[in-house]
């Protein structure tokens, strides 16, 4: 268990002097949400170059009024993923972000989106050539696992700077099959997904579970996810400037007990499977 969960303002080290907080915020609902973001300590910021591209539009919009600020570029990691998986078109995803970010100007870690086993293998040394070359000026590189199998195998083989897999308490398989089987030394690794299962109240009526028992909240959610303590952070999705700060809230409060972890789970199965 951990003592604490990590802070909005805490760093890690990711790779040749980078540093960022432990939530990676990726799409907004509002654009103030990145200025809110940025000021309660959060520096991680991911977009797509390519997939979700209308999604992403609130947090361009977010960034490009961030960006306005003086040297706030500098003091910010933008995560690129792109999800083309062909060799030959791994560079220009990212250069049309660039062209139409202003401000951005260059990129901090190149990613991977949507990685299985069956393109890993073709992916990867396209990526180790652009972090050898500095491509858009990238330092590191990552991958959006959606295979816990080559994950574990990528991380302990320390190919990537930065992993991301799905974890949350609807799909809590990673607390098995992946988490007791990384070294200590490895890869930074982040979540997604993370309020995926969640219940609400209408749901829970739905289900008949009482309400006299703990429900969690939303936030809770966060909680559980980093709890364990193998995942270094979370990329998040926040609607409004108001849920930056309950989830700084949220985080202060600490991490969830075992008892508490299995029933978020067990909501979040009910919810899943139940018609």
């Amino acid at each position: 268990m951990r003592a604490r969960l990590p802070r909005l303002t805490d760093r890690l080290e990711l790779s040749d002097g980078l540093e960022v907080s432990p939530i990676c915020l990726g799409m907004v609902g509002d654009p103030k949400t990145v200025l809110a973001a940025y000021d309660a300590g959060i520096n991680f910021f991911f977009v797509t170059a390519d997939m979700h591209w209308p999604l992403y539009a609130p947090l361009r919009e977010g960034l490009r009024l961030l960006f306005k600020r003086r040297g706030a570029r500098s003091r910010v990691v933008v995560c690129a993923a792109a999800y083309v998986t062909q060799p030959d078109f791994c560079e220009l995803p990212f250069e049309e972000l660039i062209d139409d970010l202003p401000g951005l100007v260059h990129l901090d870690v190149l990613t991977m989106g949507g990685v299985y086993g069956t393109d890993f293998g073709a992916r990867l040394p396209v990526y180790e050539g652009h972090r050898e070359r500095a491509f858009v000026g990238a330092k590191a590189i990552g991958a959006s696992f959606h295979d816990r199998r080559v994950a574990r195998s990528a991380i302990r083989a320390r190919l990537v700077d930065l992993a991301f897999v799905r974890f949350n308490a609807g799909h809590p398989g990673a607390r098995h099959d992946l988490f007791p089987k990384l070294p200590k030394r490895r890869p930074l690794l982040f979540n997604f997904k993370s309020t995926d299962g969640w219940v609400d109240d209408a749901r829970l009526d739905e289900l008949g579970l009482a309400r006299e028992a703990w429900h969690p909240d939303i936030t809770d959610h966060y909680r559980y996810v980093l709890s364990q303590p193998a995942l270094d952070g979370a990329l998040l999705s926040l609607s409004a400037p108001a849920e930056v700060r309950a989830l700084s809230d949220a985080l202060a409060k600490g991490p969830l007990d075992d008892t508490q972890q299995r029933w978020v789970e067990r909501l979040s199965h009910a919810h899943l499977t139940t018609p």
